[in-house]
C-alpha cells in the first residue's frame, strides 16, 4: 500500500486531537525546557548587547588607557592626544573620615569628565565636575557616615565640602569590583590630599573620545604597539566591561549547561509520553495495518503528529523565554550589572528550538520505531506487545541526534572544555542512574517474597514487565541528585563564611602604610592590644612584560589559564619564605642574599606558562624592566589570610622602588573598635579594610548566584515531576488489569492502594537515599577540591531538600493511582 505525504498528513491530522490528547506530557516536557533554555540565553544575550550599545559610555571613552601607580608620561600624553580628545581620571582606595570612618573609591576627575553619558547628583539632575574643594559622595558614604549635603568629610590631608549625593556614575561598571561607595573631587584638589605618594596603590584612567568612524579597536592596537612596554591595560568601547562581560556569560553558560540537564530529564519525559499516546493508539494502528498500511506508514502518520505537537511546544516555549528577560528584569533588576531591554536575538532562541527538536527526536523514535512492530492481532486483544527492538535507521537517528546535541553545547560554549566535561559528566551520571536502577530491579528480584500480599505486590511492581523504576529513578534521580548538589554546595561555603573564614581572617587588612610610618603603625597597634598580630610585607604592582624569552607584547594570543599575564600583578620581596607557602621545586635564597633578581613563582602559574627554575622572566615597575631568573617554585595555601603573591622577589631585588607596606591584623574584639576608629585619622594616606564587610560582599554574591543557578535547576525538578506523571500515566492500562483482577480476588481499595503507595514509598525512599549519596559525592568534590574549603553542608537544608523530593514522588504516585481503582472491571475485562 502506497499513499503520499498529502494522505498520510490528513490521516495523522485526524487522528489528532485538537486537543492532543496524550500528548500533553510532550508538549510540557519540551515547554519546560526549550523555554528555560531561551530564558536563559536570551537574557544572557541582552546583557551582552546591553554592554556593548553602551560601551562608550561604561568605558568613559572609545578607548581607555590604564596605569598602575603612574601617570601618563608627556610622551605617551602626547600619542593619545593625537589620536582624539583626552579624559584623565585617578582611582584609588581611601577613608572617608567623619566622626567615623569608611573606606571609600576616591575618583579625581577633570574637566572633560565624562566624554560619554551623564554625572547626576539627587535632586539636581546632571552634574559638572566638582569644583576644587569640594566633593559628590555615594549615597550609601552619605547613609553610613551620615554626612549630608553641604556638610564636610575629610580624605588625606584634605576637608571637602559635600556639594551633591552622586545618583548616577556614568562609567560606574566599567570600574569593576569595588570595596567600598565611590566619592568624586576635582583633578585639581587631589594633591592637597597628600594620597598620592611614591609607592601609592592607585590606577591612572585616560579615555580617549575619537573623531566619528574611527576604528577604536585599531586605535587601541596601535597606541600599545607605540609602548610595548609601558605596562598599560588597554580596552576598547566594543568590550567596555570585559569582567562583567566574562561573569555574564561564564553564569549563561553554565546555566544553559543546567537548562540542557533538565531538558534531558524532560526527554525522558518525552518518551514515556509518546509510549503511552502509542499505546493508547494500539487499535488505530492494528487497524491500519489490516486495510493494508505497512510499517513505514505507520510510522509517518505517527512522526508528524510527534513533530506537529513538538514544534508547537517549542514555538510556545521560544516565546515564553523569549520575553522571560523582561520579567527577569523587572524582579531582579538590582542585582543585574544592566537591564537587558527587550530585544530578539535569533541566535539562542534557535539553538534553544534546536536543541528541543533534537531531544523530542532522540526520546521520541525509539517508541515510534517499537509501535510500528504491532501486529494486526492488536486489533482484537490490546494486551499483545510488539517487538522491544528498535529497527538500524531509527537506533542511528538517535544516536545521530546525541552526537548533535553534545556538539552544539561544546560548539557554541565560551569554554569547549568546561562544557565538553559538564556534558560528559552527565552522561556518566546518567549511565550511573541506569546502572543503579537496573541493580535495584535485579535486587528485588531476588530477595525473598514476603509473605504478606501487600508488601510482595509492591515489590513485584518494581521489577514487573513494563514497570517504569529505570525510568523514574534516572529522571527524578538526576533532578534530585543536582539539588542536593547545589544545596551541599551552596551550605557549605555558606557555612565557611560565616564560621570558618571569621576563625582564621585577620581583623584588618590595611592598604598603602608609609614605609616611614610601619614601626609608629605597629606601635599604635600594640597599643590596642598588647596580643596584637602584626604581618607587614612591601607592596608593589608590575607588569609582566616577558618570560621564558618571549615578549608578551609579541604573543598572539596568551596562553588558556594566563591571567597573571592580563595587566599589572601585586608582588613583594622577601628575605623569608611567606607563611603558606611550600617550595616544590628550586631552593629558597639565603636570607643575606646580595646577588642579582631572583624569583620564586607560584607553581599553577608557572605550570600554566610552562615555566620551570632557571627560566627567565622580565617584570615592568613604573615603566623600569626588572629583569631577574626564576628561582624557585611554589605552593601557595591562600585560604590561610595571610599575605602572599603570585611574584616573589629577592631582597634587594627592588628595595630602592618607590612603594608602601600593606599588613594584616589580627586583635581583640574592643581593640577592632578602637583601631577602626583611630588608625584613618593617624594614617590618612593608608586605607583600612574590615574583614566583616568584604565577607558580607561575598556572602550576598554567593546568594545571588546559588539563586539563579536553583531557578534553573528547579526546571530539573519540574521535569522529573512530568517524567513521573507520565511514568503513571504509561502503566496505567497494565494497573487497571491488575486492579480489576484483584478486585475479582476479593481485594478492597484499601488494600490495592496500599499495595502501591508501598511501592511509590519504596522508590522514594531509594531515590532519597540515592541523590543524597550522589550529590553529597559531587558536591563534596567542588567544596573541598576545586574551592579547597571544609566540607560542611548543611543537614536541615539537605533534610528539607530530601523530603520535599521523595515526598513529591510518593504524593503524586499516590494521586495518580487514585483513577486506577475507580475502573469498572466490566470495561476492563472486555478488552481482553
Amino acid at each position: 500500500m502506497s499513499l503520499s505525504l498529502a494522505a498520510i498528513w490528513r490521516i495523522s491530522r485526524r487522528d489528532l486531537s485538537t486537543r492532543i490528547r496524550g500528548l500533553r506530557l510532550l508538549a510540557i516536557c519540551l515547554f519546560l525546557g526549550v523555554a528555560t533554555l531561551a530564558a536563559i540565553g536570551s537574557l544572557t544575550a541582552g546583557i551582552s548587547e546591553e554592554l556593548s550599545r553602551r560601551g562608550q559610555t561604561i568605558l568613559g571613552g572609545d578607548v581607555e588607557i590604564g596605569i598602575a601607580q603612574r601617570q601618563a608620561t608627556a610622551d605617551e600624553l602626547a600619542a593619545m592626544r593625537k589620536v582624539g580628545a583626552v579624559s584623565e581620571t585617578v582611582r584609588l582606595r581611601a577613608m572617608a573620615i567623619g566622626e567615623d570612618s569608611l573606606l571609600a573609591e576616591l575618583k579625581a576627575v577633570d574637566g572633560l569628565y565624562p566624554h560619554y553619558g551623564k554625572l547626576r547628583l539627587a535632586g539636581n539632575g546632571t552634574a559638572k565636575t566638582p569644583e576644587k574643594g569640594e566633593i559628590y559622595i555615594g549615597p550609601t558614604l552619605s547613609d553610613r557616615l551620615d554626612i549630608k549635603q553641604n556638610e564636610t568629610v575629610r580624605f588625606g590631608e584634605a576637608m571637602f565640602k559635600v556639594a551633591g549625593i552622586i545618583a548616577e556614575e556614568p562609567d560606574r561598571l566599567g570600574e569593576g569590583f569595588t570595596l567600598g561607595p565611590v566619592a568624586i573631587i576635582n583633578m585639581a584638589s587631589l594633591p592637597d590630599t597628600k594620597l598620592i605618594q611614591p609607592g601609592s596603590m592607585y590606577e591612572a584612567k585616560y579615555r580617549i573620545k575619537l573623531p566619528p568612524q574611527q576604528d577604536a579597536t585599531a586605535i587601541a592596537k596601535s597606541l600599545e604597539a607605540q609602548f610595548p612596554s609601558a605596562g598599560w591595560e588597554i580596552t576598547d568601547r566594543s568590550n567596555g566591561a570585559p569582567g562583567t562581560r566574562r561573569f555574564i556569560e561564564r553564569m549563561g553558560q553554565f546555566l544553559t549547561l543546567v537548562g540542557l540537564a533538565a531538558l534531558v530529564i524532560a526527554g525522558i519525559g518525552v518518551g514515556n509520553g509518546v509510549g503511552s499516546y502509542l499505546a493508547s493508539k494500539r487499535a488505530s494502528i492494528a487497524t491500519l495495518k489490516v486495510n493494508g498500511a505497512d510499517s513505514g506508514i505507520i510510522f509517518r502518520i505517527y512522526m508528524l503528529q510527534i513533530l506537529a505537537v513538538s514544534i508547537a511546544a517549542i514555538f510556545v516555549g521560544l516565546a515564553v523565554g523569549s520575553v522571560m528577560p523582561l520579567a527577569i528584569g523587572w524582579v531582579a533588576g538590582d542585582i543585574l550589572p544592566v537591564a537587558p531591554g527587550y530585544t530578539l536575538h535569533p541566535l539562542p532562541l534557535a539553538v534553544s528550538a534546536l536543541y528541543g527538536l533534537l531531544i523530542a527526536i532522540a526520546f521520541a523514535l525509539p517508541p515510534l520505531a517499537r509501535a510500528r512492530t504491532v501486529p494486526a492481532a492488536g486489533l482484537f486483544r490490546s494486551l499483545v506487545e510488539g517487538d522491544s527492538r528498535i529497527d538500524r535507521r531509527s537506533l542511528v537517528w538517535v544516536i545521530g541526534a546525541i552526537i548533535a546535541i553534545i556538539a552544539i553545547a561544546v560548539g557554541t560554549a565560551r569554554e569547549p572544555l568546561f562544557s565538553l566535561a559538564f556534558v560528559g559528566a552527565a552522561f556518566g551520571l546518567l549511565l550511573l542512574l541506569t546502572g543503579i536502577a537496573w541493580l535495584l530491579r535485579f535486587i528485588v528480584v531476588r530477595l525473598p517474597r514476603p509473605k504478606a500480599p501487600l508488601p510482595r505486590l509492591a515489590l513485584a511492581n518494581l521489577h514487573r514487565p513494563g514497570a517504569q523504576t529505570q525510568a523514574l529513578v534516572v529522571a527524578l534521580g538526576l533532578g534530585l541528585t543536582l539539588f542536593v548538589t547545589l544545596a551541599t554546595i551552596q551550605t557549605s561555603i555558606g557555612n565557611e563564611i560565616k564560621n570558618s573564614i571569621p576563625e582564621r581572617a585577620p581583623s584588618f587588612f590595611i592598604l598603602d602604610i608609609p614605609r616611614d610610618g610601619a614601626e609608629r603603625f605597629t606601635d599604635m597597634v600594640k597599643d590596642a592590644d598588647p596580643k596584637a598580630n602584626v604581618n607587614m610585607i612591601p607592596a608593589l604592582r608590575g607588569t609582566i612584560v616577558e618570560f621564558g624569552g618571549q615578549r608578551v607584547d609579541q604573543l598572539k594570543e596568551l596562553p588558556e589559564g594566563a591571567w597573571v599575564l592580563n595587566g599589572d600583578r601585586g608582588l613583594t620581596y622577601s628575605a623569608e619564605l611567606p607563611k603558606g607557602s611550600e617550595v616544590v621545586a628550586g631552593t629558597w635564597w639565603p636570607k643575606d642574599y646580595k646577588g642579582p633578581p631572583l624569583i620564586s613563582l607560584e607553581a599553577e602559574v608557572a605550570a600554566t606558562l610552562g615555566l620551570k627554575v632557571g627560566d627567565s622572566m622580565t617584570v615592568s615597575l613604573l615603566g623600569v624592566e626588572v629583569p631577574a631568573k626564576i628561582a624557585s617554585l611554589r605552593t601557595v595555601k591562600w585560604d590561610n589570610f595571610g599575605l602572599n603573591y603570585v611574584i616573589v622577589f629577592s631582597p634587594g631585588s627592588l628595595d630602592s622602588a618607590p612603594h608602601n607596606m600593606v599588613a594584616t591584623v589580627t586583635v581583640s574584639k574592643p581593640a577592632e573598635a578602637v583601631l577602626a576608629k583611630a588608625l584613618p585619622p593617624a594614617f590618612p594616606s593608608a586605607s583600612l579594610i574590615e574583614v566583616g564587610e568584604v565577607t558580607a560582599q561575598i556572602t550576598t554574591l554567593l546568594s545571588q548566584m546559588a539563586q539563579a543557578i536553583a531557578a534553573a535547576a528547579s526546571i530539573a525538578i519540574l521535569a522529573g515531576i512530568a517524567v513521573l506523571v507520565g511514568a503513571i500515566a504509561a502503566a496505567r492500562q497494565s494497573r487497571i488489569y491488575d486492579s480489576v483482577i484483584m478486585k475479582l480476588l476479593g481485594s478492597s481499595r484499601g488494600q490495592i492502594l496500599g499495595a502501591q503507595a508501598m511501592e511509590y514509598g519504596i522508590l522514594a525512599l531509594v531515590l532519597g537515599v540515592l541523590s543524597l549519596g550522589l550529590g553529597m559525592a559531587a558536591g563534596w568534590y567542588v567544596v573541598v577540591e576545586i574551592f579547597d574549603f571544609s566540607f560542611a553542608p548543611d543537614p536541615l537544608i539537605l533534610a528539607i531538600t530530601l523530603v520535599g523530593g521523595a515526598g513529591i514522588t510518593f504524593i503524586l504516585g499516590i494521586v495518580g493511582s487514585l483513577p486506577i481503582l475507580a475502573a469498572r472491571p466490566a470495561e476492563a475485562l472486555r478488552s481482553l
